[in-house]
């Protein structure tokens, strides 16, 4: 049996006391008529006397966060979800008998204040409270002293806490919704269509990465909770929705840390007759309409440096910025041994299926990207790792680029290969990976290639991470503090 403190023997002793006066600690509805920023933006300007004059009457409620008794008045400061604002609670206004449930409070109980606005003798604005309702009593403690959960992993487990004590907790939970129709109402203006496809699958593509698997047990048949929303918003460019878009939840059954969790969101945006250098302007526009929507500004400090999203953003191709920093030339041809070989030379791992593209891929991996500080799109990513990009006129490069800001990246985007014999090879060549040790290759998807043999248009089409964006537009350096509930390891 659960073994109470002492703290919540005292606040369960408290609802039985009010159970016997006839009122549920657990309470019912209350109405409200305004909030703690609606008070503060509307009456800040007014001095005491021009507030007394206008005799101003609200109704709010909150969250009791502090309280300070002498005598027959008190002040507490109750939270609502803007913010803190203090009430003036006096017994000649209230009466004796409701003055008794405002002493015999604690801090965390929830109640209805209706009063006038008032400014204290320090110039605080107030609220003298003549109806005080008690609406739901906490039988747990906030946290001590210093306001807020210390340990980082609880915050995580019970974020409910954390959202009560923590100010830039609860800033991060508005602003994500936030950017996320600022998102939606940009793609919506331009004539995208939002849609929704399966997060169940039989097949697994459109992005490599390990799956989570699941069973259907009516079906009797394994499935994938999807890596990307790819292929099924391809299919309905061939279906002729000309442009389409998805926000949604991604499973990636893959490592934890400040970047990358489990199950995170991302949006997906494909557009028929357009290519690379389309979704090149739409990302630059998307992340200007963010930053200046939220930011108020085209400047936003992130790790330490000061971003200008105003200005154009650099475009590069991968060989270029590898020869940069490494000062190798990899637009020279050279065989896969002499490739190995510059490889271990620089302590680049090559796998069992690596062929030139791989060890490209890796060189710009582990020496170029944590380079990387304005907005850059580095695009021209070899074929081998990229399975459903089109080819560029240098056959062993595609027409794909990524988006790196200090050192992260924050979206992957194609000119969409749409040939159907092509497509179907690249599955074909992504099998014999999977069969010598890549577990993030892509399977073969024969309704997919069969979707391509109908015809699909050019397309553009472009991923972004919701997540990271939050992180770049909050100043957050953690996934888990964008994400309400992240996953963590089982407590023991």
């Amino acid at each position: 049996m659960r073994e109470f403190t002492e703290q919540e023997l005292v606040r369960r002793e408290k609802a039985n006391k009010l159970l016997s006066k006839g009122i549920d600690p657990f309470g019912s509805s209350y109405q409200i008529d305004t909030n703690s920023q609606l008070i503060k933006e509307s009456y800040d300007a007014f001095t005491n006397e021009e507030l007394e004059a206008k005799n101003i009457s609200v109704s709010i409620a909150g969250r009791i966060m502090t309280k300070r008794v002498k005598g027959k008045a008190g002040f507490i400061h109750i939270q609502d979800k803007y913010g803190q604002i203090q009430i003036y609670v006096k017994i000649d206004n209230i009466g004796e008998e409701t003055y008794q449930f405002f002493e015999d409070a604690d801090l965390g109980d929830i109640i209805g204040i209706k009063g006038k606005i008032f400014r204290t003798h320090m110039g605080e604005l107030s609220i003298k409270a003549f109806e005080y309702v008690h609406l739901v009593k906490a039988l747990k403690p906030l946290p001590d002293k210093f306001h807020k959960l210390v340990d980082i992993e609880e915050r995580y487990r019970r974020r409910y806490v954390d959202l009560i004590m923590n100010e830039e907790a609860r800033k991060i939970a508005f602003t994500r919704p936030k950017i996320i129709r600022v998102l939606q109402n940009y793609l919506d203006n331009l004539g995208y269509i939002e849609v929704e496809t399966p997060i169940l699958g039989t097949i697994l593509g459109g992005a490599a990465a390990r799956p989570f698997v699941t069973h259907h047990n009516t079906l009797d048949l394994d499935m994938y909770l999807r890596i990307a929303t790819e292929l099924p918003l391809k299919r309905l460019i061939v279906g002729g929705m000309d442009g389409v878009y998805e926000i949604g939840r991604l499973f990636r059954n893959e490592g934890m840390d400040r970047n990358h969790n489990p199950e995170f969101t991302t949006v997906e945006i494909y557009k028929a007759y357009s290519d690379m250098e389309g979704m090149m302007n739409l990302c630059e526009n998307i992340f200007k309409e963010i930053v200046f929507k939220i930011n108020n500004s085209y400047d936003l400090e992130w790790k330490g440096n000061n971003l200008n999203f105003e200005k154009p953003f650099v475009r590069k191709h991968m060989v270029d910025a590898i020869k940069e920093v490494c000062q190798i030339d990899f637009y020279q041809t050279m065989t896969i041994e002499e490739a190995k070989k510059i490889a271990k030379e620089h302590e680049i791992e090559v796998e069992d299926h690596f062929k030139l593209g791989h060890i490209i891929n890796a060189f710009f991996e582990k020496y170029v990207e944590e380079t990387i500080i304005e907005p850059t799109f580095i695009y021209g990513h070899p074929i081998e790792v990229s399975p459903l990009a089109k080819k560029s006129k240098d056959e062993r490069f595609t027409e794909r680029f990524e988006i790196f800001i200090c050192g992260d990246e924050y979206g992957n985007a194609f000119s969409e290969l749409n040939d159907p014999i092509d497509q179907r090879e690249r599955f074909e060549n992504q099998i014999t990976e999977k069969n010598l040790g890549n577990d993030e290759a892509n399977e073969m998807d024969e309704d997919y290639v069969e979707a391509l043999e109908y015809g699909m248009p050019p397309t553009g089409g472009i991923g972004l991470g919701i997540d990271r964006i939050v992180m770049l537009i909050t100043g957050t350096e953690s996934i888990r503090e964008v994400i309400l509930f992240p996953h963590m390891k089982e407590k023991r």
